[in-house]
């Protein structure tokens, strides 16, 4: 078993920026690639980015548009999500999950096994 906590979220105008992070415990972590994913109100939850096992590789959803960065940290168990010119329809709930491999031979949401409790992105307008 993993367990993932999100912490980071919160509200903040169009434009600003947060800083997500998530702490992994019970599994070797740097052992797998790692991602956000996030559902807003109403809608499918959907992609945002991930991580390989060693940092080497990210991917990306095409509406980032480079204003998000991915990292982690393998000493520390923790991976971030560093959020910038955020939007009102970057509003939702932002889960950190464990994928299924080491390498991001996926990202869709079967791609990823455990996810986090979620925390709360709000964006006002």
């Amino acid at each position: 078993q993993v367990q993932l906590v999100e912490s980071g979220g919160g509200l903040v105008q169009a434009g600003g920026s947060l800083r997500l992070s998530c702490a992994a415990s019970g599994r070797t972590f740097s052992n797998y690639a790692m991602g956000w994913l996030r559902q807003a109100p109403g809608k499918d939850g959907e992609f945002v980015a991930a991580i390989n096992w060693n940092g080497a590789y990210t991917r990306y959803a095409d509406f980032v548009n480079g204003r998000f960065t991915i990292s982690r940290d393998n000493i520390k168990n923790t991976v971030n999500l560093q959020m910038s010119s955020l939007k009102p329809e970057d509003t939702a709930v932002y889960y950190c999950a464990l994928h299924r491999s080491a390498d991001l031979l996926g990202v869709g949401l079967p791609d990823f096994g455990s996810w986090g409790q979620g925390t709360q992105v709000t964006v006002s307008s």
